[in-house]
């Protein structure tokens, strides 16, 4: 367990943003989680896992609880399905990567996605054809005023689109501590379908895809789109992807053939934010050290001083300016504070 006070958080955010912690603590363990939780449960907390989701925009004044749980395991093997579970304080790529090393799949469309273990069911996470719920077990969480353990099922966290019960109903009353994962040992279901990936296959001439081909390609993809946030600070995707109604994007079409698009219902259409932000003009648009990405217009970008206000300011800019030239209100998809 490690404690501190007036401790900076600039390596705990993927954006690089230096604010400051009144209380700083990190713990290791269930059972530290447990003690801590005894000790400060009637002060407010702020959990922070990975720091990929979100935004800084001041100084925390109350008690930071990182969870930095480790370990990962596989549980059963039952004919083609692997169960597998990791600790939520694991990386999420990393813990991606050791999956493929032992030859089993479904995470693969996920690579390279920034975070944690323990956020990811919070968040659903998504990406190229594939949502965390797709592969989605179970995931074992601590009530911080109870302390009681629960497991919480595919149908207990009420997935959706980039959405789950621990950002509604249940939201600041559980800390996730471990995640299980039903995997496949092969007669794998192979993604390949999203366009970027069979261009990124066709390009390596690859026509019968394994599991790592597919991780290569979205590594690849992601790298050349999306800046490492080791380099420059960023969050991945800042905004989500809006759904509208038919008839709104049948008005959008009509104007613009060109917008693509992604059916998820007979009434509503996906569309991506990011291509409405670069229309907009956006993309590459800098104001000081906050700025969208050069590449791909969905990531905002810290420089390198950048404080949190200012990123803030740069995506209500962009919301502005969307919702002007379109009529399209766009959400952000991380967690500002």
């Amino acid at each position: 367990m490690q404690v501190s006070e007036n401790a900076s958080l600039k390596k705990f955010n993927t954006f690089g943003i230096d604010v400051k912690a009144k209380k700083f603590i990190s713990v290791d363990t269930v059972e530290e989680l447990k003690e801590v939780l005894k000790q400060t449960y009637a002060q407010e907390l702020f959990i922070l896992g990975g720091g990929s989701n979100m935004l800084l925009t001041a100084d925390i004044n109350k008690t930071v609880l990182h969870i930095n749980l480790k370990g990962k395991e596989i549980l059963s093997v039952t004919g083609n399905e692997v169960l597998v579970k990791a600790c939520a304080g694991e990386n999420w790529h990393q813990f991606v990567l050791w999956t493929l090393k032992q030859e089993l799949g479904g995470l693969e469309n996920l690579s390279l996605i920034p975070g944690n273990v323990g956020t990811a069911p919070i968040q659903n996470i998504g990406a190229y054809g594939v949502e965390l719920k797709d592969v989605f077990e179970e995931c074992e969480a601590v009530n911080i005023q109870t302390l009681e353990q629960r497991n919480f099922s595919k149908q207990d966290s009420e997935f959706n689109y980039r959405h789950s019960i621990f950002k509604t109903s249940l939201k600041g009353q559980y800390i996730i501590t471990s995640v299980t994962f039903r995997l496949t040992k092969s007669q794998h279901i192979l993604r390949t379908s999203y366009g970027a990936i069979k261009n990124a296959l066709d390009q390596k001439k690859i026509f019968s895809a394994k599991i790592r081909d597919i991780s290569d390609a979205v590594i690849a993809i992601r790298q050349e789109k999306l800046p490492d946030p080791k380099e420059l600070g960023n969050s991945g995707s800042f905004f989500k992807n809006p759904v509208i109604k038919k008839e709104e994007f049948n008005r959008l079409q009509q104007q613009y053939p060109e917008i693509p698009s992604y059916p998820v219902s007979p009434s509503k259409i996906k569309i991506p934010a990011g291509w409405l932000i670069e229309k907009a003009g956006l993309k590459g648009y800098r104001e000081g050290d906050a700025g969208v990405h050069k590449n791909q217009a969905l990531v905002l970008v810290n420089y390198g001083n950048a404080t949190g206000q200012e990123i803030l300011h740069l995506s209500q800019k962009i919301q502005m300016e969307v919702k002007e030239k379109f009529r399209v209100e766009l959400e952000p998809e991380v967690n500002i504070f």
